[in-house]
């Protein structure tokens, strides 16, 4: 269609990422092959696993994903500096579709994570895919910070949550850029009591049996999912702790991605609204695949004229 070089800039959005694999699909219904790949977060695990050649995969396995799957990929740690330490779902990521070097994926690609220690921005452009997707979701207090180069890397959402920086950088003549933080503040989720979410079952340990020790970190770990469970539901009155940390980073990513991408536009734009799903609702990836693809497709015209034009 042109010969300029189309960056795609998929930006954070914990579980609105799934609307990634649908601009995508539409993107290459439409004979849009992305030449460059830039992720933040959720963005650089989606943009990762199409660079890598298993986007497909990645749809056909989040498709089957229920409810009770996401939380099994909670390996609970209690001794660091998040809730999640993350090795069970990168594990099952290395299992299905495998590692691979970053500089030799056929598309050039990139992912964005935040220097703990410094708050810089860091690209992360060599090295193991997986490692730079791990440590582009570390979402503060959820996810453990990752050590890469002897530096703690934590969410590239701090700092940049719509990469079209990166894909400038790497030589991206166009930039589509995927902002999945429209309309998020002041959001709100289902509201349920306290009553109705009972007591999780997920560890399966009895509680009245055992030795003191065995006891007490049973109830740490159920206090833990408790709190686990409030990712779907919260009070009618009052916020949950879930509640509070996802508005929280709603506000926050909302008004850095408007401060960066005022100061550097990208060409197209596309923006799921997708402000209904929780922070962590992975399992509902059809509607948010399907919201993706509808945007996508409602911006077709647009896109092509600016690839055709160069503008």
């Amino acid at each position: 269609m042109t010969s300029l070089k189309v960056g795609l800039a998929l930006g954070s959005g914990s579980a609105r990422g799934w609307a990634h694999i649908g601009v995508i699909k539409a993107l290459r219904d439409m004979g849009i092959h992305p030449d460059i790949i830039s992720g933040c977060s959720i963005g650089a695990l989606v943009g990762g696993a199409y660079a890598a050649g298993h986007l497909d995969d990645l749809e056909t396995w989040l498709r089957n994903l229920r409810r009770k799957d996401v939380i099994g990929f909670f390996d609970l740690n209690l001794s660091s500096g998040g809730l999640i330490a993350g090795e069970r779902l990168m594990n099952f990521f290395r299992d299905r579709v495998g590692d691979a070097t970053i500089e030799l994926l056929p598309i050039p690609f990139a992912a964005v994570a935040t220097d703990l220690n410094t708050g810089r921005e860091i690209w992360l452009r060599s090295g193991s895919l997986l490692d730079a997707i791990r440590a582009s979701i570390s979402l503060p207090g959820i996810f453990t910070p990752v050590r890469i180069d002897n530096r703690w890397l934590v969410d590239g959402g701090l700092i940049n949550p719509v990469p079209v920086s990166i894909c400038r950088a790497m030589g991206a003549d166009i930039v589509i850029a995927v902002n999945l933080n429209g309309g998020i503040v002041g959001k709100h989720y289902p509201a349920g009591t306290a009553k109705n979410r009972g007591t999780p079952k997920v560890l399966g340990i009895d509680q009245e049996s055992g030795t003191l020790a065995t006891r007490l970190k049973s109830s740490l770990k159920n206090s833990v999912d408790t709190m686990l469970s409030q990712v779907w539901r919260s009070e009618d009155d009052a916020p949950g702790l879930f509640d509070v940390l996802a508005n929280s980073l709603n506000i926050m990513q909302d008004r850095i991605t408007r401060s960066r991408m005022a100061g550097d536009p990208p060409d197209i734009i596309i923006t799921p609204r997708l402000e209904h799903l929780g922070l962590l609702e992975f399992y509902r990836a059809a509607e948010a695949i399907e919201e993706g693809t509808v945007r996508t497709l409602q911006a077709g015209q647009i896109i092509s004229q600016s690839l055709n034009t160069g503008t």
